[in-house]
Order: C-alpha cells, then structure tokens, then sequence
C-alpha cells in the first residue's frame, strides 16, 4: 500500500505542478500491472487505492505507466522506504527531500567499500532507529520500537 500511497502523491503533485503528459517509472510489478489494468485485483484495501489512482489519472491528457526492476531502482526504493516511515499530524504535509542531479553519471560499482563492512543501508536503518526511539521517547508517536545500536 506504501507504493499506491507514493504513487497517489506523485499524481496529485504533478496535477498541483499543471502537468498534462506524465510518465510513471516503478519498480512495484503488481501496481504498475493493476494500473494499466493488465491484472485485476480483489483486494479491497487495494482495490481503495486503485480506483483512487484511476481518478487521478485521467487529469491528465496523456499518462504511462513502466515496470523497471528493483534491482535497478535501489535509490528510489530507498526513499520510498524511507518516506513511508515518516508520520505527520498534518496529512498534506510533505517533507521535501533534496536530490541532487550531476551532469554525469555515477557508477555506485565504483564506489570503495566501507571499512565497517555493513550493507549499504545500514546508515539508513540505524538512522530510523535512532529517529523512532527519539520520537517515541518524546510521546511524538506512539508506535513501538526495539532500539539498539548496530
């Protein structure tokens, strides 16, 4: 559902930015599918959603919809992780989160590896960590969390 939500995001802020023509890139398979209504869905908690993102779909003149493979949107898929653990009181708040764009391309196998021989992610996941419990401990959200440090 964190991928419908997103993808409900992304329509409604392009229609705020006036764009008529719009081309939706994800990585999530059965969204993509359901939406071109290539498969169906009988889900009601999708279903909700779904019916949600047709709407919206047709504010533009012209939308596509294209499955990339997760293993080659780990980027985007890290920020939709991140994105979707973040709770506001106010629902049409929206952290902006900054994304720099290089005239050349990077090439993260050129990256050297970490001397601490974590995953790649596993700044990212101690930082959530870290955010939760704070958040948790100052009455701000009242989800459980089990913090420990890595």
């Amino acid at each position: 559902m964190a991928k419908y939500e997103a993808c409900i995001l992304e329509l409604k802020m392009s229609i705020d930015m006036n764009i008529q023509e719009l081309l939706v890139i994800g990585d999530s398979n059965l969204l993509i599918h359901q939406v071109r209504e290539e498969w169906a869905t009988k889900n009601s908690k999708i279903l909700l959603y779904l019916h949600h993102v047709q709407d919206l779909k047709k504010r533009f003149s012209k939308t596509e919809f294209q499955h990339v493979p997760r293993v080659q949107n780990e980027f985007v898929d890290a920020l939709a992780t991140l994105s979707s653990m973040i709770q506001h009181t106010d629902k049409n708040f929206i952290d902006l989160i900054p994304v720099k764009i290089h005239d050349q391309p990077a090439y993260c196998a050129h990256i050297e590896e970490e001397e601490d021989r974590k995953p790649w992610f596993h700044d990212i996941e101690y930082l959530v960590k870290v955010v939760d419990n704070f958040l948790n401990d100052n009455g701000i959200i009242s989800r459980p969390s089990s913090f420990e440090k890595a």
